[in-house]
């Protein structure tokens, strides 16, 4: 029996309440809200630093990441956004975007004005509540992600973000049976741990050699949850899921 995708609204409600609660009304509240949905490639920006952008992004298929360059022209990817995902909500406060995110596989995004978005939380203040609780735990996962590539070896911090992927993929209903989409390739999961790409190859031939991992093109599966999670020194803890992910 196939599964149905979720619409973008029920993506959005699914993402929200894996980390604050929502009334009926609420969710049909959110529901309502315009999206304009468009299809972009691989490797395509979506918003720039520098921008004055009117609209917040919602990812609704496929991968994207925040990431600065260096004046020399080498990246560093900030954060990794899955389905399910708001990754610029800080322009809804911030007049100038300092950062710049795109995609890293084809992706489908919902662009939601931020004057509905305004009028959404003034009609419903606990919703800004809930947004304001998706910004800080970002803001946590940031910080976790600076201890993971500071301080952990390259194979403990490659398996953590793996954790925190499975993981984030699986509140949202896109991770089953141990198997999530990881389109990320071996240049960006480099760019987004600090470590050389043939680092990252080496790291990834020993965790499938471990039988931590196994890969079929972009599809990533996990036979043992609680060793991965071992090997990666992983507690969801950074995460503030009121629905947690178990094997």
């Amino acid at each position: 029996m196939t599964t149905l995708a979720p619409t973008p609204h029920e993506l959005m409600i699914r993402k929200m309440e894996s980390i604050f609660p929502l009334s009926v009304e609420e969710k049909q509240a959110i529901s309502a809200l315009p999206i304009q949905l468009v299809d972009i490639k691989t490797n395509q920006d979506i918003v720039r630093e520098g921008d004055e952008p009117s609209q917040c992004c919602l990812i609704l298929e496929g991968f994207t990441c925040m990431y600065k360059v260096t004046a020399e022209g080498k990246r560093q990817i900030l954060s990794l956004y899955v389905p399910g995902d708001v990754p610029d909500m800080q322009s809804l406060h911030l007049k100038v975007i300092d950062i710049n995110i795109a995609s890293i596989s084809p992706c489908k995004l919902g662009f939601i004005q931020h004057k509905d978005l305004r009028q959404l939380c003034e009609r419903y203040p606990r919703l800004t509540a809930a947004f304001w609780r998706e910004t800080l735990v970002h803001a946590s996962i940031f910080r976790e992600w600076l201890l993971n590539n500071g301080q952990r070896p390259a194979y403990t911090r490659i398996a953590h973000l793996i954790c925190e992927l499975r993981m984030r993929l699986k509140v949202v209903g896109l991770a089953e049976n141990g198997t999530f989409e990881m389109p990320a390739t071996q240049a960006e999961l480099a760019d987004a741990t600090g470590i050389t790409q043939v680092h990252t190859n080496r790291v990834l031939q020993v965790l499938r050699a471990d039988g931590l991992i196994s890969t079929v093109k972009t599809q990533m599966h996990v036979p043992d949850w609680n060793k991965l999670k071992q090997a990666g020194e992983f507690d969801s803890l950074y995460l503030h899921l009121i629905k947690t992910a178990t094997a």
